[in-house]
């Protein structure tokens, strides 16, 4: 094997399409947690878990 190859670089369609799909998916989740009920005593700002994950402090942690 050659040490001095170029890494293979991304199909950039491929890209593209990656992309606009990860706009779509964060789209909608913004989406519903614009549409949420308000928490009542809660800890405040934006629901910890809406990317399916909790989040605090831009620290995710899968449970």
């Amino acid at each position: 094997m050659n040490d001095t190859a170029k890494p293979k670089r991304p199909d950039p369609e491929t890209a593209r399409r990656a992309l606009a799909e990860a706009r779509a998916r964060k789209a909608e989740i913004d989406a519903r947690t614009e549409a949420a009920p308000r928490e009542v005593d809660g800890r405040g700002g934006l629901d910890p878990a809406r990317y399916g994950d909790w989040e605090v402090k831009g620290i995710s942690s899968d449970f």
